[in-house]
């Protein structure tokens, strides 16, 4: 591994020329001295950057350290204020997504870019619909996008609107739409993000098909394990420029994780056991049925105590969404109970819920937790705008609110200039640790964490998980949503599975392996013949 001795210094180049990539190929990509200036903020730095053709080429960096703009410079989205940008041998110029595209780079972004209330066939031929005499052929395109689909596992369904679907389905419509548009070289923000260990391992056979058709693929991911098990070569970016070059064949993710937070990579892994007698939910029949009378939660019983983590695992769109909103009581109960401590909520309201003491981590921090464009005060007090610090008498309070939000940015480690910077100025990592800090400022008595570490990086995933730990020993009850099985299974104390709405499995997290677990949420095993 080639690693350079500060964030200044100069990339130096290392194993990514050496059996790790195709040294003997071409070069898809080429980035000469990127910077990338915002205002107050240098995003990127005098960035160099060299992928090869048929190779894939991992990025790792912790969030806040340029990936994401470094790509959506590639992509067109942003101009280079210095630097140059060759692909294929050529030096370009991208004014928007556009030029990209028809220079074949496709980007899946890691917070999907599609229409609600569109069809997924509509969503991946928009912009690009295809065309027979003047007319829409959408036979033509059901034709390639099934072919798409059958390729590459993708299980798509044209018909169905793209509201419906879970991360998982959004995810896999965003790369069918890369593959129809006839991308060469793909770039690929976080795409494991939603997958259980089954699903990767497909990925990654189908990324090795890519590579051998000649495609390049760029991977941007915080899982270090899978970066070495998939990258031919990895470039590491901290604080805005590169900083080394690694071969994942000699390096390690320890070595990785140094390199890029200058930390070992933190566990999961729980203390003691924290869990009381005392009942804060208790659900039983609960079932969820959307307009056409489908359960989508279905008969669910389901307890959580004081200090324990109840974990759910399951393959996204298997009900574990709608059984959050049904407690957070953003979908009404068709059948069944819900009691909060002695109370039965089942009937009532959202703010009432929250006011009795139920916090959420939305697992869609842009579409459900944030408002991008406003600043971070007023996402603090978002959920929480009936109680201190956000309102004093009948008015909100923005002085109070500011000098919460601002306590919360030094608590919680939230980088940015202060509480009137927009939400969306900040990284991924950022904007997920304002969340979690405004949650826990409000002392709930049970927390709905749903993918609570998804698309931060180590840093940023070691301070979440730390507090939730402290918050589980303070007798804090969590129900644990997440599509990272070592999470689950190092967070929880309870672990069941959900697979078409229903809870079919209850194993042991100090015993259970992540491909067990994989294999009971994609019903390959069942708890009987388990036993």
């Amino acid at each position: 591994m080639a690693t350079a001795g500060g964030p200044s210094d100069r990339p130096l180049q290392g194993g990514a020329d050496g059996d790790g990539g195709h040294p003997g190929s071409e070069l898809a990509v080429e980035l000469r001295g990127i910077t990338k200036r915002f205002p107050g903020v240098v995003a990127n730095r005098d960035i160099e950057l060299s992928v090869r053709r048929g190779e894939v080429h991992a990025i790792v960096g912790e969030n806040g350290a340029g990936k994401s703009t470094l790509m959506k410079t590639l992509y067109g989205m942003h101009r280079p204020d210095e630097g140059t940008i060759v692909v294929d041998g050529r030096e370009t110029v991208f004014r928007s997504p556009a030029d990209a595209i028809a220079a074949g780079i496709g980007m899946v972004h890691q917070h999907f870019m599609l229409a609600d209330n569109f069809t997924v066939l509509e969503n991946i031929v928009l912009g690009s619909e295809p065309t027979r005499g003047g007319r829409l052929d959408m036979v033509e395109a059901r034709r390639r996008i099934n072919g798409i689909s059958a390729r590459y596992s993708l299980g798509l369904e044209p018909d169905a609107l793209v509201e419906e679907l879970g991360v998982g389905d959004r995810q896999r419509v965003e790369i069918a739409k890369v593959l129809y548009r006839g991308a060469r070289t793909l770039i690929l923000d976080e795409p494991t993000a939603v997958l259980v260990p089954q699903e990767v391992d497909e990925l990654f056979r189908n990324l090795a098909e890519l590579k051998r058709e000649g495609l390049t693929v760029i991977f941007i991911s915080h899982k270090l394990d899978e970066v070495r098990r998939v990258a031919d070569s990895i470039t590491v970016i901290r604080r805005g420029t590169t900083v080394g070059t690694a071969d994942p064949k000699t390096t390690t993710v320890k070595q990785l994780a140094e390199l890029m937070v200058g930390t070992q990579l933190p566990t999961p892994a729980t203390r003691e056991s924290t869990v009381r007698s005392t009942v804060v939910l208790r659900m039983e029949g609960a079932t969820v049925r959307n307009a056409d009378g489908r359960a989508l939660v279905d008969d669910v019983h389901l307890t959580v105590r004081e200090g324990e983590v109840v974990g759910i695992a399951g393959v996204e769109g298997n009900g574990q969404a709608e059984l959050v909103d049904a407690i957070m009581g953003l979908r009404p109960l068709s059948s069944g109970t819900l009691t909060l401590g002695d109370d039965d909520i089942s009937a009532w309201s959202t703010r009432a819920r929250r006011e009795a003491g139920i916090g959420l981590i939305p697992e869609d921090r842009h579409r459900q937790g944030m408002l991008l464009e406003a600043p971070l005060w007023e996402n603090r007090i978002l959920g929480h705008q009936t109680r201190p610090p956000a309102v004093k008498g009948p008015f909100i309070d923005r002085r109070g609110a500011r000098a919460d939000t601002q306590r919360i940015m030094s608590e919680y480690d939230v980088r940015a200039p202060g509480p009137d910077t927009l939400a969306v100025a900040l990284s991924g990592g950022n904007q997920q640790k304002l969340i979690v800090g405004r949650e826990m400022s409000a002392s709930p008595r049970l927390l709905l964490a749903a993918h609570p570490t998804r698309g931060v990086d180590v840093g940023a995933q070691a301070v979440i998980w730390e507090l939730l730990k402290d918050a589980r020993a303070e007798g804090l009850g969590i129900v644990l949503v997440s599509a990272d099985l070592d999470e689950l299974i190092g967070l929880s104390d309870t672990l069941h599975v959900m697979l078409r709405g229903r809870l079919v499995a209850t194993v042991d997290p100090g015993a259970v392996t992540p491909e067990e677990l994989g294999g009971y949420m994609t019903g390959a095993r069942t708890a009987a013949g388990a036993a």
